[in-house]
């Protein structure tokens, strides 16, 4: 069994924020692989189903992104998965708009979201799918910039990349991280 958690804040003020495209990436997923997402559990929004003959629970945190680790804790714990099978998705200022990146593990970088996770878990070891959302224009406050929704000319690139990373979860569940690090980063 898997977790796929995608990151973000709860309520429709944010919904179209840079700040929210995990919660978009889990949204295509549900649709794509028909899981209802209509659960709330453990401080989160959840739908179980199947990818790929991988049992698996898509899970939208509505702790707030700081303390997106207080629900993920929660579920890792309930469900009694191994980190390896938890992957996070979630928005990255260190790489440009449009690029999608898949790692087997690494450091939070500037996310508080996934510093609340790994303090939490307690461990840096679990796959996550970085969605590119580029840096903030100099002067801008990162909160803000993060908070702030995407332009008209942004939303094709952010989706699509989306739509990539969708893919990508796709191939980690059915061919390993390594077959899905070598076709959707970059």
């Amino acid at each position: 069994m898997y977790i796929i958690a995608g990151l973000g804040n709860p309520g429709t003020e944010y919904s179209d924020t840079r700040h929210n495209t995990g919660f978009i990436t889990v949204d295509m997923i549900s649709r794509e692989f028909d899981i209802n997402m209509n659960r709330i559990k453990f401080k989160a929004i959840i739908g179980e189903g199947t990818i790929g003959g991988q049992d698996v629970v898509l899970v939208k945190p509505q702790t707030y992104m700081n303390l997106s680790g207080l629900s993920i804790l929660d579920l890792v714990s309930a469900y009694r998965i191994d980190p390896s099978n938890l992957i996070v998705i979630y928005d990255d200022v260190d790489l440009n708009l449009g690029t999608v990146r898949i790692r087997p593990s690494g450091s939070a970088g500037t996310h508080n979201g996934m510093r609340s996770i790994i303090y939490q878990l307690q461990t840096e070891d679990f796959p996550r799918v970085r969605l590119g959302i580029g840096p903030p224009p100099v002067g801008e406050d990162l909160a803000s910039y993060v908070l702030s929704p995407f332009g008209k000319e942004e939303i094709p690139v952010i989706l699509e990349a989306c739509k990539r990373a969708v893919k990508g979860v796709e191939l980690i569940l059915t061919r390993g991280i390594q077959e899905a690090m070598s076709r959707y980063n970059g």
